[in-house]
């Protein structure tokens, strides 16, 4: 198991995600300009990096951390770490070994960096239904679950919307639920591992 503190983002991933295809276009750009004013080859070294790039921020991040995902999951099983449960949520993926009191992580924004720790170091695990407003205008627009581990909080959704509901509506119901189901079972890994 990983004793090192949780990064949640890498920035020089982040970065290089998002600004080498902006710079490899500037230098197509600048080529075209330069070598090729008109044709077929400014037309070539103006659209080809635009659209690779758009490809790229819309698939590229996600098609990482899917496989980063994958390959996680399986060294956990080799390693003996029985997958009790598995949560996707957005740009987090949170997997729980209740019986060993484990729990293995992976972030979006940095995925090349997985996390296997002791329950233990979990300090507090909560639920927040992001409930807001009174009256007629309570309502969430995001539940999820929270975790605390080292002093970093963790914060897995278990639903988000762009617009709000009511607390009773069916939507905001199943993410308390699936938020619930997720602290109660990492108060039970962390039992496990005392």
């Amino acid at each position: 198991m990983q004793e090192s503190k949780i990064q949640k983002i890498n920035i020089v991933y982040l970065l290089g995600t998002l600004f080498i295809p902006i710079l490899i276009c500037a230098i197509c750009f600048i080529i075209s300009a330069l070598y090729f004013p008109k044709g077929n080859g400014a037309v070539i070294l103006i659209l080809g990096p635009t659209v690779l790039s758009i490809l790229w921020w819309i698939f590229g991040g996600s098609f990482i951390f899917k496989r980063k995902t994958r390959e996680f999951e399986h060294t956990l099983e080799e390693s003996g770490f029985n997958k009790d449960h598995t949560f996707y949520g957005r740009g987090k993926v949170v997997i729980i070994d209740v019986e060993q009191g484990k729990i293995g992580l992976i972030f979006f924004w940095n995925p090349f960096k997985t996390y296997e720790f002791s329950a233990s170091k979990v300090e507090k695990a909560w639920v927040d239904d992001g409930k807001s407003g009174s009256g007629f205008l309570e309502g969430s627009s995001r539940v999820s679950f929270l975790m605390m581990v080292d002093g970093i909080k963790i914060r897995v959704d278990t639903f988000t919307s762009n617009q709000r509901f009511r607390m009773n509506d069916n939507y905001i119901l199943t993410g308390i639920s699936k938020a619930d189901m997720m602290v109660q079972t990492i108060e039970k890994a962390r039992k496990k591992a005392k």
